[in-house]
């Protein structure tokens, strides 16, 4: 089974309160930054089957959890990618498409490509982001389950 030529991007969130969530990132072993669940499909799979898979095997949240697709699709250069080979010369550009996945409990299972995670209220996960791309995404991720439109000004 091939690497597909797409990314997804996850954010773990739980509800803390009414209007209140938090959200978990988790640090890369291999960059040392702090992010949501990333990975690639792979074979046939649809967008939201890898992130299903991508974020069980990285956390051990259940693949059966309530996932909400989000707008956020972000373009890659496919020389971001070690496989990017198996395109072929015609695909300069992938897709990474965004998600948020509600979890029951704080306990996450990291696997190998994260050394440590943690839970954040919005404001101090989208300072530790790294890329403008995973903020947008965690941006639209807190606006929809707070129920606020896009142009909404933001009281917190």
């Amino acid at each position: 089974m091939g690497r597909a030529p797409f990314n997804v991007l996850v954010y773990p969130y739980i509800k803390v309160d009414d209007d209140e969530y938090e959200y978990a990132l988790l640090k890369r072993s291999d960059l040392g930054i702090w992010h949501g669940v990333a990975g690639g499909g792979e074979g046939n799979e649809t967008p939201t089957e890898a992130a299903r898979r991508e974020t069980y095997e990285e956390t051990g949240i259940p693949v059966e959890s309530p996932f909400i697709k989000l707008d956020t699709v972000t373009p890659i250069p496919v020389t971001e990618f070690r496989d990017s080979h198996l395109w072929g010369e015609d695909i300069y550009v992938i897709p990474e498409y965004s998600f948020g996945v509600l979890v029951k409990d704080r306990h996450i299972k990291l696997s190998r490509e994260h050394t440590e995670y943690k839970w954040l209220k919005y404001q101090d996960a989208y300072k530790l982001l790294h890329f403008d791309d995973s903020k947008t995404a965690l941006w639209e991720l807190d606006r929809r389950l707070r129920r606020l439109g896009p142009r909404v000004k933001n009281t917190q």
